[in-house]
């Protein structure tokens, strides 16, 4: 019974309860207990919490069961914490639980979160027993690492041996499409899904707005949005509007906005991405406007957070940090010698009139995947990858500079940010730049 009540408690949110009766439970029931706690807390979107419990398990000396292992293999996912999930896959060798298909599909889960793809690879090619959700899970981690083409072989191979597909499985091949580029493609997908008596949900329709987006066809887009079966969410106009400012489309941005502001107007980012887009316009009156709005309503923008996991211990920084000078310091060498093979700040997204140039450089220098990168670099050795996780979409001038530095420090750099993995190598991002 107190498991029960401490995973309703937890999943309600209401952590102080589940504490307490955390603390009622008999030392038999422990094991349990601390699968109710973690498991709560992954569902709960706090991982960290997950991983604090079950290094409480490991000093206690508490066997993990199956359900701890994929319960904190999902925690690492969320964190991109990968050499935390590499000692657990060893355990999970060594107590002969590599067996099982639900541990290995959160290994395969895990190591696609956490920028690993060839050890994903590796876990479903080794799986004796594959199941349906094995299956979407590696078509899901193929997408999210731009592998299109790879995503819609092995979606074809899965039908081949008679495995239905389901709404996880066409949610990744339309994530396959829209990272990929692949838009005929994608269409033809969403269409067939109700051949297999699945009705799309809204995450799907994410999916197809955002394949007709980041190819252009804007209005499509709009039209695609405004004539669904169900109402549209913010989150659908969001991701239009994402693309009105890629493309420079002003006009439709400001209808989409105000769409968004009938929905939610509570939303930060989305007064960000259209005052930008009117800056970079010229609708200086229009951008002006905006940014009244906001300070009226009091919205303020998320700020961007980065994440490296070194020697198993995970090191956040935010934009601006100023708690580690070391690597402000490294950030600061790395920007002088990447100006001597050509980088040059990008500051078309920086919207001040008040800044010149230098202040505008000077304002980007500091963004947290840059602090997170050049920490990085400070503290492993020559040729270590790099991998780091950012909680926004990763700016254009980071994403210059990301690229520079794997070519001038010889280091693959693996980023995890809102939408998608970028792969630096040799001066070259996996991407494309169609991000």
């Amino acid at each position: 019974v107190l498991p029960t009540l401490i995973n309703m408690y937890a999943e309600c949110g209401d952590t102080r309860s589940a504490h307490a009766m955390f603390g009622r439970v008999p030392d038999g029931d422990c094991v349990v207990s601390y699968n109710a706690m973690i498991t709560a807390a992954v569902r709960s979107s706090r991982p960290g919490e997950a991983l604090v419990l079950f290094r409480e398990m490991q000093a206690k000396g508490l066997k993990p069961t199956p359900v701890t292992l994929t319960s904190v293999l999902s925690a690492c996912a969320l964190l991109g914490a990968l050499e935390l999930g590499r000692w657990i896959h060893e355990y999970v060798r060594k107590a002969g639980l590599d067996s099982l298909v639900k541990v290995n599909t959160a290994l395969i889960d895990m190591y696609g979160k956490c920028g690993s793809l060839e050890d994903a690879i590796g876990v479903f090619q080794g799986m004796e027993s594959i199941d349906r959700q094995a299956w979407s899970v590696m078509i899901v981690a193929y997408a999210n690492h731009s592998y299109g083409r790879e995503a819609i072989s092995l979606f074809e191979e899965m039908r081949k041996q008679g495995i239905k597909p389901d709404a996880v499985t066409f949610l990744g091949l339309l994530y396959a499409c829209s990272h990929s580029g692949m838009v005929s493609e994608g269409l033809q997908y969403f269409d067939s899904m109700r051949e297999y008596g699945i009705v799309p949900g809204i995450k799907h329709y994410g999916c197809v707005t955002d394949l007709l987006a980041r190819s252009g066809q804007l209005e499509k887009a709009y039209k695609f949005i405004d004539e669904l079966p169900i109402k549209p969410t913010a989150i659908l106009w969001r991701t239009l509007l994402s693309a009105c400012g890629s493309h420079g489309a002003v006009d439709l941005g400001k209808r989409v906005f105000e769409r968004i502001l009938e929905l939610d107007d509570t939303h930060g980012g989305d007064y960000v991405i259209y005052s930008n887009l009117c800056a970079n316009t010229g609708e200086w009156e229009e951008m002006n406007r905006v940014r009244k709005l906001m300070n009226e309503k009091g919205v303020v923008k998320v700020p961007g957070c980065s994440s490296i996991e070194i020697d198993n211990r995970v090191h956040e920084f935010f934009a601006g940090d100023a708690r580690h000078p070391h690597a402000r310091r490294m950030v600061d060498q790395v920007i002088e010698q990447l100006k001597l093979v050509g980088y040059v700040p990008n500051t078309s997204q920086v919207f001040h009139v008040e800044m010149g140039e230098e202040e505008k450089a000077t304002s980007l220098r500091y963004h947290s995947e840059k602090l997170a990168i050049s920490f990085g670099l400070l503290n492993t050795s020559p040729g270590t990858t790099l991998r780091v996780v950012k909680n926004l979409r990763v700016c254009p001038d980071c994403h210059s500079m990301a690229k520079l530095v794997s070519m001038l420090f010889n280091r693959q750099i693996i980023l995890r940010d809102l939408n998608r993995f970028h792969h630096f190598e040799d001066g070259v991002c996996s991407c494309g730049d169609y991000w």
